[in-house]
């Protein structure tokens, strides 16, 4: 098989073009997964759901992690990069067709399972995509790398429900108060996602990408020295610390953006119809894509672990005020805390598999993982509402931001567990 090297005689020729390839899986599975911040109040008032059930979307999603995240790494490490992602995108394909059959026949559960494929594949593309693009480069700018291609994930969060309110939410709102037409506004949108991911698959199986074998790429650390081997990922204290880190990152972003439609709606708050209030959760999104751009460059000379602990500051002080004021002060320091948010998923990812080389793909297997944080803190921060509300819910998002601003300041140090040395 072709080697990296050998595709190197334009080797940032080769390297540009792959990373400019892979923004677009970037913001395909970012507009896809935003869109769940619209199935929520949709399918919430199609099936008369309490915020509980409702976060079952997020759930279903988000556990496909789980279930998938270390298979993947290993179909990924068997097949290679390239062949993983088209798997990928087919998968996603399989699920978004499945949205048409569930509204047709009004069921919740054909809802949840149709997600779950359809996360599955989105997993997979993780996978695969985020270790290629820290790997296409040297470790030193791998951070700065993966938050620049983050940041075409962002557009894909920030377009997703604005277009999401006008293909779903609008034709709800126009059709007959009834909980099947509400059901049946979704089948269009993912049909139409499910031809664009076949056509993306088709495309990335005739580009030329450089090869790249994961179990011979010596990824070292930002000081260019290799860790000893712990014969294992899960030997390196700084990856098991940076799953907790995923999770927990994952889970509050992920929470934060399922209840915005509803938040926003609220008398006390904006008091928003849901087609404005998608419009402004575009916002939130769109926050975090402006931040990557301005992370990707402004990292070059900012330690990661530093800047992940600044922001993780900010967001955590965001928060706060949404959950200590109302009008439109607290809605607009909730959106602000998805600039604050940018950063994060890309830094704590590079941090992670830093100094890990051969093991590189088997760590990303680990990382994906821990975005099960996206089901289950939702479904946490769901009965919170049901109890105390939506806004004091929020607080839950505190501790997880309190939680990455230690993983910046000391936990991401590259190092070897007590049980790997």
């Amino acid at each position: 098989m072709t080697s990296e090297k050998s595709l190197d005689s334009g080797t940032g020729q080769s390297y540009a073009f792959a990373l400019s390839s892979l923004t677009s899986l970037f913001f395909m599975w970012g507009l896809i997964s935003s869109l769940n911040d619209i199935l929520i109040p949709r399918l919430k008032s199609a099936f008369d759901l309490t915020y509980a059930e409702a976060m079952l979307i997020q759930f279903c999603f988000f556990f496909a992690y789980f279930v998938v995240s270390m298979p993947a790494g290993r179909l990924v490490k068997s097949v290679g990069y390239k062949t993983g992602i088209i798997i990928g995108l087919l998968i996603t394909a399989v699920g978004c067709l499945g949205f048409y059959p569930s509204a047709g026949y009004h069921s919740y559960p054909l809802f949840l399972s149709s997600l779950f494929v359809l996360a599955s594949g989105i997993t997979i593309l993780q996978v695969a995509a985020n270790p290629y693009v820290t790997i296409l480069g040297p470790a030193q700018t791998a951070s700065s790398r993966l938050t620049m291609t983050q940041a075409f994930n962002s557009l894909g969060t920030a377009i997703g429900p604005w277009l999401g309110g006008i293909l779903i939410l609008t034709e709800a709102t126009g059709a007959v108060e009834s909980a099947r037409g509400g059901a049946e506004s979704v089948q269009m949108p993912y049909l139409g996602l499910a031809g664009l991911l076949v056509l993306l698959a088709a495309i990335m199986a005739v580009l030329r990408l450089p090869h790249v074998d994961g179990d011979e790429t010596d990824q070292s650390d930002a000081e260019g020295e290799s860790l000893p081997d712990a014969g294992s990922a899960w030997g390196y204290s700084h990856l098991v610390l940076g799953a907790v880190g995923i999770f927990v990152y994952v889970g509050a972003e992920v929470s934060i953006g399922s209840f915005l439609v509803n938040f926003f709606s609220d008398e006390s708050i904006a008091g928003l119809e849901e087609v404005q209030a998608a419009k402004y959760v575009s916002f939130y999104w769109g926050g975090a894509m402006v931040g990557r751009f301005i992370g990707a460059v402004a990292m070059r000379s900012i330690p990661a672990g530093k800047a992940l602990a600044f922001n993780a500051a900010m967001a955590s002080l965001l928060v706060l005020v949404t959950v200590f004021s109302s009008g439109s002060l607290a809605m607009w320091a909730i959106i602000l805390v998805g600039l604050f948010n940018s950063i994060m998923f890309p830094t704590i990812f590079s941090l992670a598999l830093g100094g890990l080389g051969k093991y590189t793909s088997q760590a990303s297997g680990i990382l994906c993982l821990a975005i099960v944080g996206g089901a289950v803190l939702p479904l946490v921060q769901g009965f919170l509402a049901d109890s105390f509300g939506v806004q004091p819910a929020f607080l839950l998002a505190v501790l997880c931001y309190i939680y990455i601003a230690y993983y910046g300041l000391k936990g991401s140090a590259v190092s070897l567990s007590s049980s790997g040395s």
